[in-house]
């Protein structure tokens, strides 16, 4: 295989306010996530990409303008890029042949059964972050895969995460394999297949907490969520899911009572200790497309799901401390530990955020909006991101510098202004399909396209 090559480009230089009660209000309630040169996993540290803001990190890019380098990427993947140090690593499932390639947009709803009858060769890659250029590129496997995914989707979908010492990466049903940073294998733990809805495939990320790597794989068959030893990949431990398919990466959670792993799921909302213990769980009357990552701020945790034809779409912002069932009674929105619910605000494809008190949510078809983040009440209603439509989402949105990031399918990053009054204030073009949520670390921001990876810098 051809490893890929980092092009270095010249970079180029930049060339309805709310009311004082709220903005004092929202930037008092939570700062955002310190900046860090570090993003670990999906979402980055917490889950929820709401950066700490930093006047380097950049408002205006597009192909060429502040472009620190990019890099072509073979292969197929949509998994994100994590960031430790000066090292980036994301995945891809580089084949040759005649088959069906990733299309923007909603298709296919059944998907297809039949696997892509082409080798495969699973790669995880290692780019310096500084320049771009392949620092190693290692073979997990190569071979005709034996079982389907949707073919929107890839074989290489699932983020990696990192703590520092090893990379762990997850590729679906072939299984979790960890290397130390320099390449070198280390373990590997198969995950036989399981049929999913549809044939869609599987998609959640692994997490990696104190000396564990946390897996969750919700099926038709045989749903589970298993804690792996992260130094020797042995299984510590397993708990069966009452649960059907679903895609959400699975948040370990530290508050005021306890460390928890809160799970997103169709049939039910659960939190399980850090030995696997179910601590609580909750009927949330969920849509049937469960692939929001659940993330915490202001000492809550927000959990989601919402197919866009579906009658609820419910939101649920929860406390900290709860044991048990704690389900909502009859059309109660909130309870002890259920701090706010709304019915029809949840996501489909995309995970929501919470930047200086404001929840905001993208929908898949191209709409935006707003919450505040301690009530669940409205801010504001539901906007068309794209002016004259067109845009599909896939990507999660993130936050910086009082500026809202949604990035379409279609390759275009819409910034919108951050706060009690909807604006985009202007659109930054990839022109090449995404799926992938970038990363954010220190002053760069780290996209990814169906071919490439940028490194996006402000320049003086």
């Amino acid at each position: 295989m051809k490893p890929p090559t980092a092009v270095r480009l010249r970079r180029h230089a930049l060339p309805a306010a709310a009311s004082l009660a709220l903005a004092v209000a929202a930037l008092s309630l939570a700062a955002p996530a310190q900046a860090s040169d570090n993003w670990p996993q999906f979402r980055g540290p917490g889950a929820n990409p709401a950066v700490e803001d930093n006047p380097n990190l950049p408002d205006r890019w597009s192909q060429t303008e502040n472009v620190e380098w990019v890099t072509e990427v073979p292969g197929l993947g949509w998994s994100s890029p994590i960031v430790w140090g000066d090292r980036v690593f994301l995945t891809a499932a580089v084949a040759e042949g005649d088959f069906e390639r990733p299309q923007a947009g909603l298709y296919a709803p059944r998907g297809r059964s039949e696997p892509p009858q082409a080798t495969h060769d699973w790669r995880v890659h290692c780019l310096d972050l500084t320049t771009g250029e392949i620092v190693w590129s290692r073979s997990v496997k190569t071979g005709i895969p034996d079982f389907p995914r949707h073919q929107k989707h890839t074989y290489a979908s699932e983020t990696p995460a990192t703590d520092g010492e090893r990379v762990y990466v997850r590729f679906g049903d072939l299984g979790v394999y960890a290397f130390t940073m320099d390449g070198t294998p280390v373990w590997s733990f198969d995950t036989p297949y399981r049929e999913t809805m549809w044939d869609y495939g599987s998609a959640s990320s692994p997490v990696v907490h104190d000396d564990q790597v946390i897996i969750l794989y919700d099926n038709e068959e045989e749903s589970w969520i298993a804690a792996l030893d992260k130094v020797t990949g042995e299984q510590r431990w397993r708990t069966d899911r009452d649960e059907v398919s679903s895609w959400a990466t699975p948040l370990v959670w530290t508050n005021e009572a306890r460390t928890e792993i809160v799970t997103n799921g169709k049939n039910r909302i659960r939190s399980y200790s850090l030995d696997g213990e179910l601590l609580w769980e909750m009927d949330g009357r969920m849509s049937w497309a469960a692939i929001a990552t659940p993330f915490a701020a202001h000492d809550m945790v927000y959990v989601n799901s919402g197919y866009f034809q579906d009658q609820r779409r419910p939101v649920f912002a929860i406390r900290p401390g709860a044991l048990g069932d704690i389900t909502l009674e009859g059309d109660a929105t909130e309870s002890e530990f259920v701090a706010w619910h709304q019915p029809k605000a949840g996501n489909y494809n995309t995970s929501p955020l919470v930047y200086k008190g404001v929840y905001y949510s993208l929908l898949d078809r191209g709409f935006f909006e707003a919450y505040d983040a301690l009530t669940g009440e409205p801010v504001y209603g539901r906007q068309r991101v794209a002016p004259r439509g067109g845009a599909s989402f896939t990507s999660s949105p993130w936050a910086y510098n009082d500026r809202v990031f949604a990035l379409s399918e279609q390759g275009d990053t819409y910034v919108i202004r951050a706060g009690a009054e909807y604006e985009v204030l202007h659109m930054n073009s990839l022109d090449e399909m995404v799926m992938a949520s970038p990363a954010v670390a220190g002053d760069r921001l780290l996209i990814r396209t169906r071919s490439k990876l940028y490194s996006i810098r402000n320049t003086d």
